[in-house]
């Protein structure tokens, strides 16, 4: 790694730290959102491991046996374009409603019912938004640039245009995607409406204030965590926004083209966009519920544990990927540089945290839509004891079929990215040896956290 990338990534470490130390209370480890449980599959775990891994590596093998670069362009250009002018009042009635919505958390949230699962602010932030939303924007298309309340409120504030500091890259906004998903596992937001209106009007003022300081475009494009998952999520989808109307194209292949992914910044936001939907899991398995209680009783404070796996991870992702970088470029035998496949081969992880995030949140979005809709309805006075769905048990095989198209479909993707690299198929066959390895472990790591149950670790 080159040196002014070690210093922005220490740079890195350092924000999260401060805002870890700066946000600090007791732990409250629940995995995000609110608590639900899950049963193990009724198959060796030895064996869905082995088996989805094989899954992967055999897709690899027979897209490079089978397939050709007509056959791959063929796919990768399939689709069509929808005229479709942009209407005024579409936006308009977008940004009323993102408003409306935003304006309903922070309500619901200090005077709405203490239940959590009654509370309008707690079901709409973590079954509506967190995972109903962002599923349509992966499934679908990239809608938030329309619902965005935070660039509305920015938008009717007189701007400064502050010139950004270029040496920052998108750092700024690793960092906060890190100390987000650190807020949202250790703090009992879930369980408290009162503490999650609170983190969101804090979020409001410091977005707010950051894009009147640079500008809504540098701010939305560059800084902000959330916009950020939005535009990366929406290139998995099969529709996406152009300027003459719509462009269609089949599921995940935008992602062959690596805008957006210019920097090792950029590409360090995509792999801790996959580990923090891992960890949000992670968190949530008795494996870590058990060695949590051992690295306590061990004299580690519970705070250093729950921040040293959540920098310790994304860092081991992060090295992990830039090793297979390296590899790539001396098994291809090229002058290209390893930020340069860094930053081809990232886009595909993308449909690998898609298809996690999928299996994660699919039985947890449906399972409590009841609660959701019923507070909708009458958010005043939600019925006191909501209907949940308890998911059927062949649910979770569902979840591993999630897990595994979504890296299949990463696979065809970076399959497609090499072809586009290297002039030769053997080298573009040999390139993506590495990242598919890390792919590879990647699966195996996602099968696990999916198959096992979901517990709700004791307060620590």
């Amino acid at each position: 790694m080159e040196r002014h990338v070690r210093r922005q990534f220490c740079g890195l470490v350092a924000a999260v730290l401060v805002a870890v130390a700066l946000l600090s209370g007791r732990a409250f480890a629940h995995g995000g959102a609110l608590r639900s449980s899950g049963e193990s599959l009724a198959v060796p775990t030895w064996l869905f491991l082995a088996t989805g891994g094989g899954v992967v590596g055999a897709s690899f093998l027979l897209a490079s046996l089978v397939t050709d670069r007509t056959l791959v362009r063929r796919i990768d250009e399939y689709g069509s374009t929808l005229a479709l002018s942009r209407a005024r009042v579409v936006d308009v009635f977008g940004s009323i409603v993102g408003v409306a919505g935003l304006a309903a958390v922070l309500w619901f949230g200090v005077r709405g019912p203490t239940d959590p699962f009654r509370n309008l602010a707690v079901l709409v932030v973590w079954v509506g938004w967190w995972a109903g939303y962002v599923m349509s924007v992966y499934l679908v298309g990239n809608t938030w640039p329309t619902l965005n309340p935070f660039r509305t409120l920015v938008e009717l504030l007189p701007s400064l245009e502050l010139a950004y500091p270029e040496r920052l890259g998108s750092w700024p906004s690793v960092a906060g995607l890190i100390a987000l998903i650190w807020v949202e596992v250790v703090s009992p937001l879930a369980d408290d409406p009162q503490l999650l209106a609170q983190v969101v009007a804090a979020y409001t003022a410091v977005t707010v204030v950051g894009g009147a300081a640079f500008g809504p475009e540098r701010w939305f494009s560059t800084v902000d965590p959330v916009s950020r998952v939005f535009s990366y999520y929406g290139r998995v989808a099969p529709v996406e926004r152009i300027d003459d109307g719509l462009s269609l194209r089949l599921p995940g292949m935008a992602l062959t083209d690596s805008r957006g992914v210019d920097s090792i910044s950029e590409v360090a936001f995509i792999v801790a966009l996959l580990w923090v939907t891992t960890y949000d899991g992670l968190v949530t398995v008795p494996a870590w519920a058990d060695a949590t209680r051992g690295a306590v009783g061990a004299g580690l404070p519970v705070q250093a544990v729950y921040v040293g796996s959540l920098l310790g991870g994304f860092v081991l992702f992060f090295g992990a990927y830039v090793l297979a970088s390296y590899a790539s470029r001396r098994l291809a035998e090229t002058y290209l540089r390893p930020a340069r496949l860094a930053r081809n081969f990232a886009p595909p992880l993308l449909a690998i945290a898609a298809g996690y995030h999928l299996a994660h949140f699919l039985g947890y979005f449906l399972s409590l839509l009841p609660p959701l809709t019923a507070a909708l309805s009458d958010p005043f006075s939600p019925p006191s004891n909501p209907l949940t769905y308890v998911m059927p048990s062949w649910f979770g095989g569902l979840e591993l079929t999630f897990v595994l198209v979504g890296h299949l479909v990463a696979i065809w993707v970076a399959h497609a990215a090499a072809y586009d690299v290297f002039p030769g198929r053997l080298q573009a066959i040999r390139s993506q040896y590495p990242f598919i390895l890390v792919m590879v472990i990647y699966t195996m790591v996602s099968l696990w956290i999916v198959s096992e149950p979901s517990v709700t670790p004791p307060y620590l």
